[in-house]
């Protein structure tokens, strides 16, 4: 039965797609999405590569075990929060995966090299990134890769500089997480310090690759062909966004990309080479179904059992000084580091903090810091598993890259916190 389904798999892939899309009119269409992408987990476990079955299985081990322990000491998320978990990335890989249809199959052999091409690279993943989020890593990295794999200074140079737009744009996730556990936040306060700390970002990323380390680095070709599809998509993106405030920038990816895709694909006759594309091509995001979900799973497990012990997370009787605030973004930045998703971190300590009146503003800079940080560095964090997912680079190889990135930035977080926020405190 396995093997049948196999021959399916491409279009129950295309289904969660349509289906996540129709959820948004139809809340309890949602089970429906999960229980098709856990079945694309199911049909092509057998298929995997050995180390991303030795991965998951860690993940989904682990989570089930910590799932097991919180609900027998009577914590229990429900069903349906642990089959979803990770479940919105999942259809926008789908419809960014579309996109592969608009890039020509050879390889391009003329792309740019050296430090000039570092911070193009660059700046045109913050800035584009801030726009279309994780899908300009799919744009860039999909035309960058070789072998299906990017080298360790183009991993490095997308990881970071597309997980630096959180500390500043309106559009990331991160921003609307920010202003709802800090309800009185400021944007135009956090503005600049966010602007300072993805220079600095960059800065630190180009010199450690380009003077350092020496690496050749070969990046992204700034011309206007290359460009066209993710200029395109971001404008589409940013209208849509601003006569359809309420839809949400994932689902407005979903919605736009793939027939933006299909009227641009280069290939003719467009239906032949689309049906080839639904039964082949799309099975390239078995790999984020099986990891996205299986790190759900493990997320929910670790937060299910931090809530089993609430007093290791209390602040009472302190003030909001510059000392807590190193300590509680150390904090979540170490939980992204073992694949607590920022969002979960941030939405147990705000309730902590917020009775300290804090300066809002400062409270919410501290939660983009612990995301940008924990975003670009940590093998387990969205970013990471689609580094090691889609480009297949080793979570450990992720890991040791980053993890003096991510002290660095810490640091370099506090030191703005206090400059810029110091008579605040």
């Amino acid at each position: 039965m396995l093997t049948t389904l196999q021959r399916y798999t491409g279009w129950i892939i295309l289904s969660t797609l349509f289906l996540f899309i129709a959820s948004k009119l139809t809340a309890s269409l949602i089970l429906i999405v999960a229980l098709l992408a856990w079945l694309v987990v199911i049909v092509e476990w057998n298929r995997l590569p050995s180390g991303s079955r030795r991965q998951a299985s860690l993940l989904l081990g682990i989570g089930s075990i910590a799932l097991l322990f919180s609900a027998w000491n009577g914590v229990f998320v429900g069903w349906q929060k642990i089959l979803t978990q990770n479940l919105q990335l999942l259809p926008m890989f789908i419809a960014v995966s579309f996109l592969g249809l608009t890039t020509p199959d050879a390889q391009d052999l003329n792309l740019p090299k050296g430090k000039r091409a570092m911070l193009t690279t660059s700046v045109g993943t913050n800035l584009l990134g801030a726009v279309i989020n994780l899908s300009i890593l799919f744009v860039f990295g999909d035309r960058l890769k070789r072998n299906n794999t990017l080298s360790k200074a183009q991993a490095i140079i997308l990881a970071r500089s597309f997980c630096a737009a959180a500390w500043w744009s309106p559009f990331f996730l991160s921003a609307g997480v920010a202003l709802t556990y800090a309800p009185q936040m400021e944007f135009q306060r956090i503005l600049l310090p966010g602007i300072i700390l993805t220079a600095i970002s960059i800065a630190y990323s180009i010199i450690e690759v380009g003077f350092v380390r020496k690496i050749e680095f070969t990046g992204y070709p700034v011309r206007l062909e290359s460009l066209s599809v993710p200029f395109l998509l971001a404008i589409a993106v940013i209208i849509s966004h601003h006569y359809f405030p309420d839809l949400g920038m994932i689902l407005l990816i979903c919605i736009i990309t793939p027939p933006a895709a299909i009227l641009l694909m280069r290939d003719k006759p467009r239906l032949h080479y689309l049906h080839d594309f639904i039964s082949c091509r799309i099975t390239s995001t078995v790999s984020q179904f099986v990891l996205f979900l299986t790190a759900g799973i493990f997320s929910i497990g670790i937060s299910s059992f931090m809530r089993v012990y609430p007093e290791l997370f209390n602040f009472s009787g302190t003030t909001f000084s510059h000392s807590l605030f190193a300590m509680v973004s150390a904090l979540l930045i170490a939980l992204g580091f073992i694949g607590v998703h920022p969002l979960v971190g941030i939405s147990i300590v705000s309730p902590l903090l917020l009775p300290l009146n804090p300066d809002n503003s400062q409270l919410a800079f501290l939660f983009l810091t612990t995301w940008a940080v924990a975003a670009g560095s940590s093998p387990l964090s969205a970013v990471g598993l689609v580094m090691s997912s889609r480009y297949q680079l080793s979570p450990w190889s992720i890991l040791t890259n980053n993890l003096h990135y991510a002290v660095a930035m810490w640091l370099s977080a506090n030191v703005v916190s206090i400059l810029y926020f110091g008579s605040h405190v």
